[in-house]
């Protein structure tokens, strides 16, 4: 079937109280785990490709990869540009058919982020696509590359409701994805920490006391790091000390608040590498890509499947 308009996927989550898994993707195998996961498990599903994997992978494959498992799958399927940098980089993404993009002046003072946010927005609705964007600043490494070691931004803070209102009043961008807490990376936290989910809940009343109806709103960085994984990838001959991440109940919690769309980056990454560390441990002479990438294939199909069925609960909502 063609893609979905995201607008439409959206909708259907607000009403059915659900939220979208957006999920990341720069090569065959991550599309083909996370299609045939939600096609298994008919959930509406967003792929998601950044300005780092469009480097990686070239736009025009990663657009043919995308267009084959859409000509394969019957549930509907959004096209997303995660942490768009640029008006240039939007305006390239809208004009390939992206259903949505993301435009990340987050970095910017408030003045500057409606600006250059307005701007990608004006073009994007002449051109039916949806737009969002981001409003206070998430507390590790932006744009896409994720960990840089595992620091944490020291210059991080969190979404003012507020501002939030004043933001989507004067740029008109049709979601905000939010600083609660949440951040990039396999290193969210140090002990124990969660989502500042009450603020969340004020963010959420706020625009709708200010006229704005179920407004949708997005977490960035809430992958949860499952231990799991991390033990895997140690025990393997990874490296990877106190990585954790987003707590599932937050993320569930954060559904049911008001997050339409929630995106899963950085548990795909461990649940692939997780296996692939496994096949070279235990046959160190194996080389032959199918038999450490399809293990990886399956790895992220069933991480995907958890997702959308347990947190996200958006398993059996496709054709809603």
């Amino acid at each position: 079937m063609p893609l979905t308009h995201t607008r439409d996927l959206f909708a259907k989550a607000l009403k059915g109280k659900y939220a979208l898994g957006a999920f990341n993707v720069n090569n065959m195998e991550l599309i083909q785990a996370i299609v045939e996961a939600c096609e298994e498990e008919k959930a509406p599903l967003m792929l998601q490709i950044s300005k780092g994997a469009r480097q990686y992978a070239n736009p025009v494959y990663l657009k043919k990869l995308i267009e084959a498992a859409v000509s394969l799958s019957n549930i509907p399927i959004a096209v997303h540009l995660d942490h768009g940098d640029t008006f240039d980089l939007c305006k390239q993404c809208i004009d390939e058919g992206f259903t949505s993009v993301m435009i990340d002046a987050s970095h910017e003072p408030f003045d500057k982020n409606v600006e250059i946010t307005k701007r990608v927005v004006e073009y994007a609705h002449k051109h039916n696509c949806s737009v969002e964007s981001e409003l206070g600043h998430l507390v590790g490494a932006q744009f896409d590359e994720g960990e840089e070691g595992g620091a944490h931004s020291s210059s991080g803070h969190y979404t003012d409701p507020a501002e939030a209102v004043k933001f989507v009043k004067e740029t008109g961008c049709d979601s905000l994805a939010v600083a609660i807490g949440n951040s990039h990376g396999a290193y969210k936290f140090k002990g124990t920490q969660h989502l500042d989910l009450e603020r969340l809940k004020l963010i959420k009343k706020a625009l709708m006391d200010a006229g704005m109806g179920d407004y949708p709103l997005v977490l960035h960085g809430a992958s949860s790091v499952p231990q799991d994984l991390v033990a895997l990838v140690n025990k393997y001959g990874g490296t990877m000390p106190d990585a954790q991440g987003v707590p599932e109940a937050d993320i569930e919690v954060a559904r049911r608040t008001g997050c339409t769309k929630v995106n899963i980056d950085t548990d795909l990454r461990l649940a692939m590498t997780a296996a692939i560390r496994k096949v070279f441990a235990e046959n160190p002479k194996e080389f032959d890509p199918r038999k450490y990438l399809g293990p990886a294939r399956t790895a992220v199909k069933e991480l995907v499947r958890h997702k959308v069925r347990d947190v996200l609960c958006c398993a059996g909502h496709a054709f809603d």
